[in-house]
C-alpha cells in the first residue's frame, strides 16, 4: 500500500463539482424535473469503498492487502471517506429535499460469493457504509440503494444494519441468491431493485415464451407485500434477441 499514488484520489467523477454554480444549477434542474414527473428521482454518487481500492492497487493487491494489510487499509478508506462524506454534504444540501433515491456503488460478489469473508467486511467497510447511510438519513429525505454484483447473500445482514434500503442488481443467476430465498429472509428489511429477469442464460436464449415464464414467476415471487422495483439482473446485452425483450415487457403489463 506505501506505493499507492494517493494524487489518483483527486481524479473522480465529482470534480467538476467545484465549478461555480454547479450545485445551483443543479437544484435547479432537479427542481424542474421534480415539477415534471411523478416518478421517482435518484442521483448517482458511487461512493465506491470497495471498489476504488482494486481500481488504486489492482483487484488481486487489494485482496491481499485486505488480509495481510488491515491497518493501511483502513487509511486508505479514511482517505476515501473525507471526499466522499464532502460529497454527500453537498449533495444533501443541493438536492436532499427533493430527490427519493440516492444510490451507492459497490461491487462486492463475484458469482460464487463475496470477494471477502463477512468478518472482513464488518471489520473494514461496515462502519463507513454505516456512516454514509447516516448521513444521508440524517441530512436528506432520500433512500438508500446499493449497487452490488455478484453472490452478496452472505452480506445481505451487515448490508442491512449498515443503513441500505434498497439492493440492486439482485444477482439471481449467483450462489445463494435464489428470489425465493432473498425474499423470504430479507424481504421486510430491504427493497429488491432487480432480479425481474436473468440477462445472461435466459433473455439471451430462451424462447419468447420461456422469457415470459420466466418473468412472472420472478415477479410472483419478489412482489408480493412490496418492496420490489422490476429490472432485468443487470443491463440487457446486445445478443438479446428483441423479442425476448418484447416479451418481458408484455409479461410485467400482464402481470399489473
Amino acid at each position: 500500500m506505501s506505493r499507492v499514488h494517493w494524487g489518483a484520489l483527486g481524479r473522480s467523477p465529482w470534480n467538476h463539482v467545484s465549478e461555480k454554480g454547479f450545485w445551483e444549477e443543479l437544484r435547479n434542474n432537479t427542481i424542474k424535473l421534480r415539477e415534471n414527473t411523478d416518478r421517482a428521482i435518484m442521483i448517482v454518487v458511487g461512493g465506491n469503498l470497495f471498489e476504488w481500492g482494486t481500481f488504486l492497487r489492482r483487484m488481486d493487491n487489494f485482496l491481499m492487502d485486505l488480509l495481510l494489510e488491515p491497518n493501511k487499509v483502513e487509511r486508505f478508506l479514511d482517505a476515501l471517506m473525507e471526499r466522499h462524506l464532502t460529497m454527500l454534504e453537498n449533495v444533501c444540501d443541493a438536492v436532499g429535499d427533493i430527490v427519493d433515491i440516492i444510490c451507492f456503488g459497490d461491487d462486492l460478489g463475484m458469482d460464487t460469493g463475496p470477494f471477502m469473508k463477512p468478518e472482513t467486511y464488518q471489520k473494514l467497510f461496515k462502519p463507513r457504509h454505516t456512516i454514509l447511510c447516516n448521513y444521508v438519513h440524517k441530512h436528506s429525505n432520500m433512500h438508500t440503494f446499493l449497487h452490488s454484483c455478484g453472490s452478496v447473500y452472505r452480506l445481505i445482514p451487515d448490508l442491512i444494519e449498515a443503513g441500505f434500503e434498497v439492493l440492486n442488481p439482485v444477482q439471481t443467476n449467483s450462489r445463494d441468491m435464489e428470489p425465493a430465498r432473498l425474499k423470504k429472509e430479507f424481504g421486510k428489511d430491504i427493497a429488491f431493485w432487480g432480479g425481474g429477469a436473468d440477462t445472461r442464460s435466459i433473455l439471451n436464449k430462451a424462447t419468447p415464451k420461456k422469457v415470459k415464464d420466466h418473468v412472472r414467476q420472478n415477479i410472483e415471487t419478489l412482489a408480493p407485500g412490496g418492496g420490489f422495483v422490476f429490472n432485468t439482473v443487470h443491463n440487457i446485452m446486445p445478443d438479446v434477441p428483441p423479442e425476448n425483450i418484447v416479451a418481458m415487457f408484455e409479461a410485467i403489463d400482464e402481470y399489473r
